[in-house]
């Protein structure tokens, strides 16, 4: 049978063309057309070029394209060399066992399979028992019994007829007068009530609690004053529209505008009129 380089070399001589021409024509390397030739399809650059030269050529001198193509693609398959079945060592050593697995097989035929299916018998009947035997077993009563159960039974005495939630009388040692007690300190500030300055502006001040001087001094800006009393705080202000005055926290309207001299009067009700 003729090969795909000798046909596609005939039919170009035939048709008296040269590589010149389908070179110039197809605008195919001289190089590569004398490859598809001569089948040396390893100098060709691969891929989709080397069909496509195929089809190229076979188009410039007029004979069938696919089957130029497909001839192309018989002829540069690779070819798997076949193994002659005396140099396969494999097939050789599958054959050499089989005898071997036969043996075997032939030898086993010897076991008495009875007296091994009738020791599973046995094997299988005792867990059977284990089994039913160990789902029968009594619980213990001590594992049963609950506390609530032992309190039925149990007759009733005056120590368990005391509900468990009934706290226990307190003895003569409890101390519940002293437990109660105020500290000392929260019952000296029973009915006291506090007035406290913020000084927006310097302002001179003089201040008595309870009849008793507190502050005869100069405020200065951005500085406060709290003073504690039970019965009665008096305030003289020279610029008592730069003070910021509160009651118990509660914050005063202004008392009067910048520059005024007035004097203030606190008792345990608020400011007096």
């Amino acid at each position: 049978m003729e090969s795909f380089g000798a046909r596609l070399k005939r039919e170009r001589e035939q048709r008296k063309i040269t590589l010149d021409d389908v070179s110039v024509s197809t605008k195919i390397a001289t190089k590569f057309i004398v490859a598809l030739e001569e089948e040396h399809f390893d100098q060709l650059p691969g891929g989709i070029f080397n069909k496509g030269f195929v089809r190229a050529y076979a188009r410039h001198l007029g004979i069938d394209e696919n089957q130029a193509i497909a001839d192309f693609v018989a002829a540069s398959a690779p070819s798997v060399p076949e193994i002659p079945p005396e140099e396969t060592p494999v097939l050789a050593a599958m054959a050499v066992r089989v005898p071997e697995s036969k043996k075997k097989s032939r030898s086993n035929d010897g076991i008495p399979w009875g007296i091994v299916a009738a020791g599973l018998l046995v094997i299988a009947v005792g867990f059977a028992l284990w089994g039913f035997h160990s789902r029968e077993k009594p619980i213990p009563r001590s594992v049963v019994a609950t506390p609530v159960q032992s309190e039925k039974t149990q007759p009733a005495t005056p120590e368990t007829a005391i509900p468990v939630s009934q706290p226990a009388p307190p003895g003569p040692s409890a101390g519940a007068p002293e437990a109660v007690a105020l500290p000392a300190t929260s019952a000296a500030k029973a009915g006291v009530f506090t007035v406290l300055i913020k000084a927006r502006e310097d302002s001179w001040v003089s201040i008595t609690a309870d009849g008793k001087p507190v502050i005869q001094d100069t405020l200065t800006s951005a500085s406060e004053k709290s003073i504690e009393a039970r019965n009665q705080i008096v305030i003289k202000a020279g610029n008592v529209g730069a003070l910021d005055i509160s009651f118990n926290g509660k914050q005063l309207a202004p008392q009067g505008h910048d520059k005024q001299v007035k004097t203030l009067t606190f008792d345990s009700n608020g400011l007096r009129p």
